[in-house]
């Protein structure tokens, strides 16, 4: 079974989020800071600020999808992870 976790990254450019999923959060977190997302390409260099192990993928998209929600948001924000 493969373990996907969910991640949040801060842009060191602009201070902006970005929530996804992945099997590898490290190496996702290179591909975003290589330019290979064309969402995050423009906001470079990216920093880890929060990841979670979840599971399967439907359960990394659910989860990932409740993080970007406005709940979501406040959960991060009451964990002091996003201001």
């Amino acid at each position: 079974m493969k373990h996907y976790s969910v991640y949040v990254i801060q842009s060191e450019f602009n201070g902006s989020f970005y929530v996804g999923m992945a099997l590898d959060v490290q190496e996702r977190l290179k591909e975003h800071n290589a330019g290979k997302s064309t969402y995050t390409k423009s906001f470079i260099p990216w920093k880890l600020i929060y990841s979670e192990e979840v599971g399967e993928a439907p359960l990394a998209r659910q989860r990932e999808k409740y993080l970007k929600s406005t709940a979501g948001k406040n959960f991060l924000r009451k964990q002091g992870i996003i201001d």
